[in-house]
């Protein structure tokens, strides 16, 4: 045994009796603050907190979110029966809105949220007209019987 650390004797115990020391235990600091060591120097330490966002990442994620409107709009006028020629008509008139709002909004990079809310709006147009029209067609045609 050395300074009480260890076994008294290694007899018996199947052990050489050598001693190591913990090479995971980290030892308490002192208080004392190196007076040689430097500061932060330019950006170090900021952990990005004052970078601004990339604009061509912003530009990107605002086409996708067009495209992506596109898709569903595209997928519900298919559903509805139109020709290949008018989706495609549709679809340039939607992307030109689209782009123009999103561009004019924020200078043309705006939030998911805020663009969503007017791409939302056109999805929404463009499937509506086509559904009160299929309603009010045989109402149209009752009323053309009556008065003729």
């Amino acid at each position: 045994m050395y300074n009480g650390i260890g076994l008294q004797t290694p007899r018996g115990s199947g052990t050489n009796g050598y001693i190591q020391t913990n090479k995971f235990f980290v030892r308490p600091r002192t208080g004392k603050v190196a007076h040689d060591t430097k500061g932060f120097e330019g950006d170090q330490g900021t952990g990005g907190i004052s970078k601004k966002p990339n604009k061509e990442i912003l530009e990107h994620d605002r086409k996708r979110q067009i495209q992506l409107k596109l898709v569903v709009l595209e997928d519900k006028l298919i559903e509805q029966g139109y020709t290949d020629a008018e989706i495609e008509e549709k679809l340039q008139e939607a992307r030109k809105t689209l782009e123009a709002a999103s561009e004019d909004s924020a200078g043309g990079l705006l939030p998911p949220t805020q663009s969503n809310e007017s791409m939302d709006f056109l999805v929404s147009f463009y499937v509506l007209i086509p559904i009160i029209l299929m309603l009010m067609a045989p109402i149209y045609s009752f009323v053309c019987v009556i008065y003729a």
